[in-house]
């Protein structure tokens, strides 16, 4: 008598261990869903800025590396080699790491990196003086994007 209820569990046991892991799924939103109004290509987000420094936008792209789950930490493509270091904005977010590969639609605020050295020799030192600034921007990373909401298009 005790043999039957020993036999179910085990039996639903291995079925317990047995489940693989499902795929992310098609349309899962992490922080406030994306609107589609002016949604454009990550990689005519720059051509977009033009000399802004900030902007709003909604852009799709492909995940290339989730580098940090908690907090959203995620690299997207912004083609020809370039990349677009994003994070969200809520730092609650937890995004799977799964999310690499896969085509998302991201809303949130661009942002070109700006550094004080930069081509400003008139604001201290001269060129010629005691400290060379050579401190450059990196062109294949030189936006951030703060994320307040992703769609998970493909």
């Amino acid at each position: 008598m005790k043999v039957l209820p020993c036999l179910f569990i085990i039996c639903f046991s291995f079925n317990a261990f047995a489940q693989k892991h499902t795929p992310l799924p098609h349309g899962s939103v992490y922080g406030v869903k994306p609107g589609t109004i002016s949604l454009m290509d990550a990689s005519k987000i720059e051509a977009f800025m033009g000399k802004r420094t900030r902007t709003s936008a909604i852009i799709r792209g492909k995940v290339l590396k989730v580098t940090q789950p908690k907090g959203g930490w995620f690299t997207l493509d912004a083609g020809n080699g370039k990349t677009i270091a994003a994070h969200f904005k809520n730092y609650d977010i937890t995004i799977p790491t799964d999310l690499q590969g896969r085509i998302v639609i991201v809303e949130g605020v661009a942002e070109k990196q700006f550094i004080a050295d930069d081509l400003q020799h008139m604001a201290g030192d001269t060129a010629a003086g005691k400290k060379q600034h050579k401190v450059n921007v990196d062109p294949k990373k030189r936006l951030t994007f703060e994320v307040t909401g992703l769609f998970v298009d493909k």
